[in-house]
C-alpha cells in the first residue's frame, strides 16, 4: 500500500543516494512525508481571480453625468486604449529576463510540497537541484508571457460596446476578469509547451511529477500541484492577470498619468 511518507522522500533521496547516507533515512523520509501532507492545497487557485459574469453582462449603463454624456464610440475607444496600455505594460514587465525570477512579488515558488522539503534537500547536499528547478520554472514563465500579447490584444479589439460599458463601470477588476474569461484556455495551451521545454532540462522536475501524481490520488497533493508544468503554467497566468489588474487599478486611480487625453477623458468622467 502506498505510504505518503515515501513520496517526497523518494523524490529527494533518488537524486543523491550518497549525500543521503549521512542521515537517518527513515527520519528524513518521515519529515519529507510530513511536509508533503501539510502542503497548502489550492495556492494557485487562491492567486487566480474568480470570474464574475455579471460584471461583463449586458446590464444598463449607469454612471456620472459626465460619463453619460460621452458617446459609445468615445467610451469604447478610451477603454480599448486603456486596456492596450495595461496589457503592454504587464507583458513587458513580466516577459523579460528576471521579470519573474528577479521579483519578490512575481517570482513563482516551487510547488508547496517541494518547497517545504527544500531545506531538507539542502541539508542532504541537494540544494543545487532545488535551485535549478526554481530558476527553470521562472525562466519558463518569462519566456511564455510574451506569447500572450497577441491574444490579449485580440481580446481588446473584439470587445463589444456592451463589454466596454460593463467593464468601465464594473469595478477595479472588471477588465482583468474579461481577459481571463476570453484568454485563459488558449493561453494555457500556448504556455504549456514553453514551460515543458524548460523543466525537461531538470531531473528533479520529472522525479517530482512521478511521485506527486501518485500522492494526488490519495489527496496528499492538490490536483493543481500534481504536475510541475501545469503548476507553473497556471502560476504564470495568475501573475499575468494580476499584473494587468494592477495596471487597471492604476489607470482608474490616475487616468491622466497615462499621458493619453482620451483615457483621461473617459476614466476621468467616472469621478
Amino acid at each position: 500500500m502506498f505510504k505518503h511518507k515515501h513520496v517526497l522522500g523518494v523524490v529527494v533521496l533518488l537524486s543523491s543516494a550518497g549525500a543521503a547516507a549521512a542521515f537517518n533515512l527513515g527520519d528524513l523520509q518521515n519529515q519529507l512525508g510530513g511536509a508533503l501532507k501539510q502542503a497548502e492545497p489550492g495556492a494557485a487557485q487562491q492567486a487566480a481571480p474568480q470570474a464574475d459574469s455579471g460584471a461583463m453582462g449586458q446590464g444598463a449603463f449607469t454612471g456620472t453625468p459626465a460619463l453619460a454624456a460621452l458617446s459609445s464610440g468615445e467610451v469604447g475607444q478610451g477603454l480599448k486604449a486603456a486596456l492596450s496600455h495595461g496589457v503592454d505594460t504587464a507583458v513587458s514587465s513580466l516577459g523579460r529576463a528576471n521579470g519573474f525570477y528577479g521579483s519578490p512579488k512575481w517570482r513563482i515558488p516551487l510547488p508547496p510540497a517541494l518547497e517545504k522539503a527544500s531545506s531538507l534537500m539542502r541539508m542532504a547536499g541537494m540544494g543545487s537541484q532545488a535551485d535549478a528547478l526554481d530558476l527553470a520554472i521562472n525562466r519558463a514563465a518569462e519566456a511564455a508571457v510574451p506569447e500572450a500579447r497577441s491574444l490579449l490584444v485580440n481580446a481588446v479589439k473584439s470587445m463589444s460596446i456592451a463589454d466596454a460599458k460593463g467593464i468601465l463601470t464594473g469595478g477595479n477588476e472588471a477588465a482583468t476578469l474579461y481577459f481571463k474569461r476570453k484568454t485563459e484556455a488558449p493561453l494555457t495551451q500556448k504556455f504549456l509547451p514553453i514551460v515543458r521545454q524548460a523543466t525537461a532540462q531538470v531531473g528533479l522536475a520529472q522525479t517530482y511529477d512521478r511521485y506527486a501524481s501518485q500522492a494526488a490520488q490519495f489527496g496528499l497533493v492538490s490536483a493543481d500541484q500534481a504536475n510541475i508544468d501545469s503548476y507553473v503554467t497556471q502560476q504564470a497566468l495568475n501573475r499575468l492577470y494580476q499584473a494587468i489588474g494592477d495596471e487597471e487599478k492604476a489607470i482608474r486611480s490616475d487616468p491622466v498619468g497615462t499621458g493619453s487625453a482620451l483615457i483621461g477623458k473617459v476614466f476621468g468622467a467616472l469621478r
